[in-house]
C-alpha cells in the first residue's frame, strides 16, 4: 500500500491517493479531489478535471481505468448543466450527490481505478460491469423513483428497480449485493418511512436478522430532480462464493443494527487470492445497546466512532491505517474545521472527502465510512 498527496502549482486542488498491488499485478488506486480557493462551481470544476487528468498522468495510468467517480456537490440542482458538460468515459460509473463538501469548495471528487488489462467493461441499466476470471464487480448509481410522493414508496421501488437490475444480471438481492448508499432527503423526517420500507422489501427478499443484511451507508443528500426523495448507489457482485464473504461484528462496541430497528450489516469483507476488501458501512457514536455516546461532544463523537470502525477492522487483522479512502459525513457545517484538523492529525495522507449531511439519527454529530484493502495469499480463492 502506498499513500501520497500531490500539489499542483498552477492547479489549486488538493490531490490525495491510495494505491495497492497485489500478488495478482492488479492496481487499484483511490483518489479525492479537493479544490483549496473560492471561485464559481464551474471554475471549481474546471480545476477538479485538470487536476484529474494531470495526476493519472503523473502516475502513469490512463483514463480507461477509470471505474466509479462520486461528486459531492453543494447545490446540484443549479449545477446539473455544468455536469452534463464534462466529458466521461462511457465506461465509468458516475454518481451525483447533493452534500456540500468542505468549504472553500462547492464540488469535491472521490474516484477509483483498477489498473489490468485483462478486465473486460461493459455499461447499461445505470450498471458498470467489470469481467475478469469469471467473476463481474458491478457498480449501479443514480436510483430513483420520483413518481410518488411518499418516502415508503420511493424506498421500495427504488430498490425493486435494483432488484430487477440485478435479476437482468442473473444476480439476487441476498446473494449478490454487497453494498448500498441510500441518500434520503430530510432524512430528520423521513428515515421512518425509508427504515421501514427497506425493513419489509429486505425480509420478503430473504433478508433478515437470521440471514444477513447488506452493508449499507444511509444519511441525507439529494438528486438534480428534487422530487426524487431517495437516492440509491450500489455495489454487487457476480460469481461471488459464500466462502469469500464476512458480516463484520463487534458486538462489545456495537450492537447488531435490527436491535433498534434497522437492518444493515456494519461491515462486510471480501476474499480473493491475494488481497482483502474490508468495506465499512456508515459508522458513528453509537455502544452496543445501540445508544448514542457523547451527545453533542464533536470530538469525543469522532473518537467513539474511530473506536467502532477499529473493532470491525479486527476481524480481518486490519488497522486504521488499512483504509484506503475515508468518507465522512458532518451534520453541521460549522464542525468542518474540528473534524478534518482531528481526522488529519491522525490520516494525513489518507483520501479523504468531508461533507455535510445528517446522520439517520439528530444526535450523531459524525458518520464515517471507510474502505480497507489488506494483502493475502490464498491460491484457493479467485484473483480479484
Amino acid at each position: 500500500m502506498k499513500k501520497n498527496k500531490i500539489e499542483f502549482n498552477d492547479i489549486p486542488v488538493n490531490v490525495t491517493w491510495s494505491t495497492f498491488k497485489g500478488l495478482s499485478g492488479t492496481e487499484e488506486y483511490f483518489f479525492t479531489f479537493i479544490p483549496c480557493k473560492m471561485e464559481k462551481f464551474e471554475v471549481q470544476l474546471d480545476w477538479l478535471q485538470r487536476a484529474y487528468l494531470e495526476t493519472l498522468k503523473s502516475i502513469g495510468i490512463g483514463e480507461e481505468t477509470s471505474v466509479f467517480k462520486r461528486f459531492f456537490c453543494s447545490d446540484l440542482y443549479n449545477q446539473e448543466k455544468y455536469l452534463k458538460e464534462l466529458k466521461f468515459s462511457n465506461l465509468t460509473s458516475i454518481s451525483f450527490v447533493n452534500q456540500p463538501p468542505s468549504f472553500p469548495s462547492r464540488v469535491s471528487l472521490l474516484a477509483y481505478h483498477i489498473n489490468d488489462k485483462k478486465i473486460e467493461k461493459s455499461f447499461k441499466n445505470n450498471t458498470l460491469s467489470l469481467k475478469r476470471n469469471g467473476i463481474i464487480h458491478n457498480w449501479t448509481t443514480g436510483i430513483i423513483y420520483p413518481e410518488t410522493e411518499s418516502v415508503y414508496q420511493q424506498t421500495r421501488k427504488v430498490i425493486e428497480k435494483y432488484i430487477e437490475i440485478l435479476k437482468e444480471n442473473n444476480m439476487t438481492l441476498s446473494e449478490n449485493a454487497i453494498r448500498t448508499w441510500f441518500f434520503i432527503q430530510n432524512i430528520d423526517t423521513n428515515y421512518k418511512e425509508f427504515v421501514s420500507a427497506r425493513r419489509e422489501i429486505y425480509g420478503e427478499n430473504g433478508l433478515t436478522e437470521k440471514t444477513h443484511y447488506i452493508a449499507s451507508t444511509g444519511v441525507e443528500g439529494s438528486y438534480f430532480d428534487l422530487r426524487a426523495k431517495v437516492l440509491l448507489d450500489a455495489y454487487s457482485i457476480y460469481g461471488i462464493e459464500k466462502n469469500q464473504i464476512k458480516f463484520l461484528s463487534a458486538p462489545e462496541y456495537l450492537s447488531p443494527t435490527y436491535l433498534y430497528g434497522v437492518t444493515f450489516e456494519r461491515g462486510v469483507s471480501i476474499s480473493y487470492s491475494d488481497r482483502k476488501h474490508i468495506l465499512i458501512s456508515g459508522t458513528a457514536s453509537i455502544n452496543n445497546k445501540g445508544e448514542i455516546l457523547y451527545p453533542g461532544n464533536i470530538e469525543l463523537q469522532i473518537e467513539r466512532t474511530l473506536t467502532n470502525i477499529e473493532a470491525l477492522l479486527k476481524n480481518e487483522n486490519a488497522k486504521l491505517d488499512d483504509i484506503m479512502i475515508f468518507t465522512v459525513y458532518v451534520r453541521d457545517l460549522s464542525d468542518f474545521y474540528i473534524v478534518e484538523n482531528k481526522l488529519r492529525e491522525r490520516f494525513n495522507r489518507t483520501p479523504m472527502i468531508i461533507a455535510k449531511a445528517n446522520v439517520c439519527r439528530p444526535g450523531w454529530l459524525v458518520e464515517i465510512e471507510g474502505i480497507a484493502v489488506i494483502p493475502a495469499n490464498n491460491s484457493k480463492l479467485p484473483p480479484f
